[in-house]
């Protein structure tokens, strides 16, 4: 049994629907665990992706942080990986070059989750705005939209590299509110981190949604829709 307030409804009429990317649309750890089992074939392949995510994103909050860059995000998670593989103590260059075969079989192995083409399709036949609120670099969540196939039905785009602030906070909301031209009252953002998204939306005044695909118990003191899969959010965004 659970305690703690109920989750705060959705819009009755909703005018625009905002996707966290990775995770929610974008297979994310899938495809980083493709390429990044591709590389060192001969590790066990279940501690080294667990690890490789770990590092990931260890080094993409650091980034969201402005402690580092772009590039330096990336290159320290192999440099990282290297030393506790017992390669060695790789210089810049070396995981620079490591990093270029990384970048494309992780962007080869991009695919939907199964659940997004026909619920983004169905709320845009609705007349909905949609777009997506991203953290991460602007030019990569871009070409990951247009590889899943759905840059023509999700055309508006809001990232932290752009913005400037970075989920949860909101600022990054506002800002993509704003773009739109519409109050967030009349906005829905739907991710699979429930801080970070679904709370985090909900903080700067939209309807949060958050999408758990584990289907585990629901956590006590939810505040926030839930939904487990992303075919369920057309019936939620019916009045």
């Amino acid at each position: 049994m659970t305690c703690g307030p109920a989750p705060r409804a959705v819009p009755p009429a909703p005018r625009a629907v905002l996707f966290d990317l990775d995770g929610t649309l974008l297979d994310h750890a899938g495809a980083a665990a493709e390429a990044i089992t591709a590389s060192f074939p001969d590790e066990d392949p279940e501690r080294l992706v667990r690890r490789w995510l770990e590092l990931v994103d260890a080094s993409v909050d650091r980034y969201l942080a402005g402690e580092l860059t772009f590039p330096e995000q990336r290159r320290i998670r192999i440099i990282t990986l290297a030393r506790e593989l017992g390669l060695g103590d790789w210089d810049e260059a070396r995981a620079d070059a490591w990093i270029g075969g990384y970048a494309a079989r992780y962007a080869a192995a991009w695919r939907p989750f199964p659940d997004a083409p026909g619920p983004v399709a169905a709320l845009a036949e609705r007349g909905l705005r949609l777009g997506v609120i991203t953290n991460g670099d602007a030019g990569q969540q871009r070409a990951k939209i247009e590889r899943i196939g759905l840059a023509e039905r999700l055309a508006y785009l809001v990232t932290s590299a752009e913005t400037g602030a970075a989920k949860p906070h909101p600022e990054i909301f506002r800002v993509a509110c704003a773009g739109l031209g519409l109050p967030a009252r009349d906005v829905v953002y739907v991710g699979d981190r429930l801080d970070v998204d679904a709370r985090g939306a909900a903080s700067a005044g939209l309807a949060g949604v958050w999408l758990d695909r584990s289907a585990g118990p629901v956590p006590d003191g939810l505040d926030v829709p839930r939904i487990t899969s992303l075919e369920e959010l057309p019936g939620l965004l019916t009045p």
